[in-house]
């Protein structure tokens, strides 16, 4: 019997029979660039159905190419279909590059006076994608002044570092000039008060109260949310460790996946145990899979090795984790309870998505 291609495959993504999607599931997840290729081919071309579980798939895979045509789905004539491409959209933000990031720009300029739930989406995926300021700071300039006018008003409301530039450019536009001097001054604003409260806890010397000033400093700047995420990136790098700690501390609460791999980067070369211990706890808390080996290396480290299983029971991708289910397995036992209660919950994790009963071993004696 011939060996069925991955187009096949893909094709029983929704497939009645409960093993041929199980079978599916697992070449698309191993498949590669064909079936990430086959994929994006039944977005296309597929039923309204396969389209809605093929982008949910080009989600776990996690690869970048998807994102075009991914946007490409906002557009669908299905509302099913336009859900799954905006969450599988979402799921992918911090992996997505500037060209789909364009493209959901050019789409909601596009569509400014056709749909508004379209806008609404566009607009809210160019929020929480990284990758997104460019293109909105290049739309500045663009010879429509509608298009400058909903590029400025974007990137006034995620109020960004990285649009500095480009609003001081915009300045002679006339379109956008009072935006653009309105929201320079308020990220003006946002840095002196970062940079005047952590000079303020780096100013504390005695160790005893540099922990609860620690805290104080997050509880004073976190509000300032998602406009803080590239100055206290920058952060990251002082040379002070209770100010890294702070910089980490902040990333995880706000949660944005920008953080994910500047936060990788502190796990890997910091030599202060308090810093790489923030760092992992902040990563946990945004759920992103990419650290996923970085948890893994750190299980036998003492002092990290709770923070390591927590972080990776709430890694959001459990497919990432199927290699290490024999580790988990083993570390159900373990004498730390906190390690063994969250080896138990991935392992489960892991047996459900293969449709396995919670808790079940093997054989099912009972039911002769």
């Amino acid at each position: 019997m011939p060996k069925e291609t991955i187009e096949t495959l893909v094709s029983e993504l929704i497939h009645e029979e409960d093993w041929r999607r199980m079978r599916a599931t697992v070449a698309c997840l191993s498949g590669g660039p064909r079936a990430v290729h086959a994929l994006i081919q039944v977005l296309q071309t597929g039923s309204p159905a396969l389209k809605a579980e093929a982008a949910a798939m080009l989600a776990r895979v996690n690869d970048p190419q998807a994102g075009v045509p991914l946007v490409a789905l906002l557009r669908d004539e299905d509302e099913t279909v336009r859900k799954a491409g905006a969450a599988a959209l979402e799921h992918l933000a911090g992996v997505l590059d500037e060209t789909t990031a364009a493209a959901l720009t050019l789409l909601l300029y596009e569509s400014k006076d056709t749909d508004e739930s379209i806008r609404g989406v566009a607009s809210q995926l160019l929020g929480v994608i990284p990758n997104a300021i460019a293109p909105l700071c290049a739309m500045l300039t663009h010879q429509d002044p509608e298009a400058q006018v909903m590029a400025a008003a974007m990137l006034e409301h995620l109020l960004e570092p990285r649009s500095v530039d480009a609003f001081i450019n915009a300045m002679g536009q006339p379109a956008v000039s009072d935006t653009a001097v309105r929201t320079l001054k308020k990220l003006s604003a946002i840095r002196a008060r970062i940079d005047e409260v952590f000079d303020g806890l780096r100013a504390i010397e005695e160790l005893s109260e540099r922990e609860e000033a620690r805290m104080s400093t997050v509880i004073n700047l976190l509000a300032i949310g998602r406009p803080s995420v590239e100055i206290l990136i920058e952060y990251l790098d002082d040379d002070d460790w209770v100010i890294r700690e702070a910089a980490a501390d902040l990333l995880g609460k706000i949660g944005d996946v920008r953080a994910v791999e500047p936060l990788m980067q502190r796990l890997r070369v910091d030599k202060d145990t308090g810093v790489k211990e923030l760092a992992m706890k902040s990563l946990g808390l945004i759920g992103d899979a990419r650290p996923a080996q970085l948890y893994i290396e750190a299980i036998p480290i003492r002092p990290l090795r709770v923070y390591a299983m927590e972080a990776l029971a709430k890694v959001k991708d459990v497919e990432v984790l199927r290699p290490y289910k024999e580790l988990f397995d083993r570390l159900r036992a373990d004498r730390d309870g906190l390690v063994a209660y969250n080896s138990g919950l991935i392992a489960d994790k892991l047996e459900a998505l293969d449709g396995t009963p919670v808790g079940s071993q093997g054989g099912h004696e009972d039911d002769e």
